[in-house]
């Protein structure tokens, strides 16, 4: 899609494309004050902005928009609106053996147990061991960094997706 594609879409296809890439009901409100845009720039300096002024319930809603990190049965069915992209972000798992998802399944209950939600990460080009080693040092990590620390990885995803977007 264009920008001028998604500058000229009405409030329901426009929020609907937005939650594409963020799912964060309060970051589609106030990017959608943003509209119309001048270019790409605009679009993720906006994005980038909105989503820092949200709360940390706003970021906890966005992180529940994503499937589980090795979770392939979770991208095929539960999220097929953004399956194609989350499936291309985790690409990296996909041919990960049974015991690296194994563990980061493991892993990934062990976080949620601990913060709260799942394991966030910018998953583009990391692959499964390297996200594993991730989730391990996260783990080690206090509740008031952590959460940062998963709403900038939320951040990097949502630019990624906005990206897609323009480009699909």
């Amino acid at each position: 899609m264009t920008l001028t594609a998604l500058n000229a879409l009405p409030p329901e296809q426009l929020n609907e494309a937005l939650g594409k890439c963020c799912g964060a009901t309060a970051w589609i409100q106030k990017m959608t004050n943003e509209f119309p845009v001048k270019d790409e720039d605009s679009l993720l300096t906006a994005a980038a902005r909105n989503w820092q002024s949200c709360t940390e319930s706003d970021w906890k809603e966005a992180f529940a928009h994503h499937p589980k990190i090795g979770d392939l049965h979770s991208l095929q069915h539960k999220f097929a609106a953004t399956g194609q992209w989350a499936t291309g972000e985790q690409a990296g798992a996909v041919d990960a053996s049974t015991v690296i998802l194994q563990a980061l399944s493991k892993g990934n209950k062990l976080y949620e147990d601990k913060f709260g939600y799942i394991f966030i990460v910018c998953a583009t080009g990391k692959s499964a061991p390297e996200m594993l080693s991730i989730l391990t040092e996260r783990l080690k990590n206090e509740e008031g960094e952590e959460i940062k620390i998963a709403m900038g990885e939320q951040e990097k995803i949502t630019a990624i997706r906005l990206k897609k977007l323009l480009s699909a």
